[in-house]
C-alpha cells in the first residue's frame, strides 16, 4: 500500500485563479475541450452527491437517474474512473456499483479499486474510535432538534441539517464546535448544508486525487486528470491538478472556485459524460 505519490503529482498550484466569475460552460466549450484531451489518456474522478445524483433531503435518498448510470459505465469502460466522495466507501461502492470504478469515500480516507486492481488505501483508521465517541455525543446534544442526522462513517461524521428549521442552525453549529473542542484530534470543515468532523491529518480530496493519478498512471506523461464536483470539498481537487488538468464546478450560480469549466445540474453533468465517452483519445 502506498502512503505518499510522487513529487511530480504531490504539490499544489499557488498561483490558481480562484474568482467568483462565471466559469465556460463545459458543453458550451466541450470542442474546446475534445482538443485538450487529443493525445492524452483522460483519468476521470467525480464527486457523488450534487454531482452524478441531486442532492437528496436524506442522504439515504440519493441516486444516480438511469441515463446517468449509463453514461458512466460508458465513461468507465473508456477511460480511468474513480468517484471521491464524502460518504463512506461502503456507501460510495452500493450507490455506484458498476464495473472498473474506483471508489474513494470519506473524502479519499478509504480507497478501494477494482479487484485486481491493487488498488487500496486507508488512512484515519486510529481515529476511528474518536469519530465514534463524537458521534454519541453529538446525537445526545442535538437530540431534541427535528430533522437532524448525526451520520457515523467510520472515518468521521458527517450532521445533517437541510432540514433542520433555520431557527435552530445556530445551536447546532454551537453544539459541532463544541464537541469539536472536546476532540481536539477531530477537525471541523463545512459542506452543503452539513458540518463534518474529520481527522486531523493532511488529507483531502486534493491529496487523495493526487495519490490516485500515481496509483493509476504514474508519472506518465501522456495522463490527463479530470475532476467534476459541486462542493467546497471538491476545491482541494480542483486546485490540485490546475496546472495539469481540467476541473468542473457543479453550480447554477457563479461562486468562488479554482475550476476552470462549469456544469448547471447533474443532468448537465450527465450530457457532458455521455459526450465524454465518444471523444477521441490516445
Amino acid at each position: 500500500m502506498a502512503t505518499s505519490a510522487k513529487s511530480t503529482w504531490r504539490g499544489y498550484v499557488t498561483n490558481t485563479s480562484v474568482t467568483d466569475n462565471p466559469r465556460p460552460s463545459a458543453l458550451e466549450h466541450f470542442a474546446d475541450l475534445s482538443r485538450r484531451l487529443a493525445g492524452h489518456r483522460p483519468v476521470v474522478c467525480l464527486d457523488f452527491d450534487g454531482t452524478l445524483a441531486e442532492i437528496a433531503p436524506k442522504p439515504e435518498l440519493a441516486h444516480m437517474t438511469g441515463a446517468m448510470r449509463s453514461a458512466l459505465e460508458q465513461v468507465a469502460r473508456r477511460w480511468r474512473t474513480a468517484i471521491v466522495s464524502g460518504r463512506s466507501l461502503e456507501d460510495v461502492r452500493r450507490l455506484a456499483a458498476i464495473e472498473n470504478l474506483v471508489h474513494a469515500g470519506n473524502h479519499g480516507l478509504e480507497i478501494e479499486g477494482p479487484p485486481g486492481s491493487g488498488i487500496s488505501y486507508r488512512l484515519g483508521a486510529e481515529y476511528r474510535d474518536a469519530v465514534r465517541r463524537a458521534a454519541t455525543e453529538l446525537r445526545e446534544a442535538l437530540s431534541d432538534i427535528d430533522g437532524l442526522l448525526v451520520e457515523d462513517k467510520g472515518y468521521s461524521l458527517s450532521v445533517h441539517y437541510r432540514l433542520v428549521d433555520p431557527a435552530r442552525f445556530a445551536r447546532t453549529e454551537a453544539a459541532v464546535d463544541a464537541i469539536a473542542a472536546r476532540f481536539p484530534e477531530l477537525e471541523k470543515r463545512d459542506g452543503k448544508m452539513v458540518f463534518e468532523l474529520r481527522p486531523r491529518i493532511d488529507w483531502d480530496k486534493g491529496r487523495a486525487l493526487m495519490w490516485l493519478l500515481e496509483s493509476l498512471e504514474g508519472d506518465a506523461g501522456d495522463v490527463l486528470p479530470l475532476y467534476i464536483g459541486d462542493d467546497v470539498t471538491d476545491e482541494d481537487a480542483f486546485a490540485a491538478i490546475a496546472d495539469r488538468g481540467i476541473g468542473i464546478l457543479v453550480s447554477g450560480r457563479p461562486q468562488n472556485t479554482a475550476a476552470s469549466y462549469q456544469l448547471r445540474d447533474p443532468g448537465e453533468v450527465c450530457r457532458f459524460l455521455e459526450r465524454l465517452a465518444n471523444v477521441g483519445g490516445a
